[in-house]
């Protein structure tokens, strides 16, 4: 980041993704996330990648997952839900502040309870890269890195270290 950021949801034009049922969101990004994994090295990005999110009812951001290096902190501005975690599934609302650690104990998913109201919060996440997504429920992983790596692989795909080696 090459200087101070003043904003607001208010300024921002929201990036709306529903390509799946069940994962709707509005995206204000605040700090560029595209740029996050595009540059040539981890020195050239953001150290924090920062956004608002806003879920309508019934809806999810993103699938249930934990990252390797990348630690999460999300605000709930407004709205209700659900945070799925490896040990529970804990109710969330209004004022809450949500630390998500790098490794399985950070897995998380929010889930918009209301009928009515959009679920809005605040995500800050650290950049390092590369990072290791986990998706515990559909058995895959994802790797991202600087260049513009942006995979996901299946982990029942494993292979031995020297398959197809010469």
């Amino acid at each position: 980041m090459s200087k101070i950021i003043i904003t607001n949801m208010n300024k921002i034009t929201p990036e709306h993704n529903n390509e799946h049922p069940q994962y709707e969101k509005y995206k204000y990004e605040v700090t560029d996330s595209q740029y996050k994994y595009e540059v040539a090295s981890p020195n050239e990005g953001n150290q924090t990648v920062v956004a608002f999110y806003s879920l309508p009812p019934g809806k999810s951001s993103f699938p249930f997952h934990y990252h390797s290096t990348n630690e999460e902190v999300f605000y709930i501005i407004s709205g209700k839900g659900i945070l799925e975690a490896f040990d529970a599934k804990h109710p969330i609302t209004a004022g809450d502040v949500i630390v998500c650690p790098a490794g399985k104990n950070g897995a998380h998913k929010f889930i918009n309870t209301s009928d009515t109201e959009n679920l809005v919060y605040l995500d800050v996440d650290t950049n390092n890269t590369p990072d290791i997504v986990y998706y515990p429920h559909s058995n895959k992983l994802g790797v991202r890195s600087s260049g513009g790596i942006r995979d996901n692989y299946r982990l029942d795909s494993k292979v031995d270290y020297y398959d197809n080696e010469l």
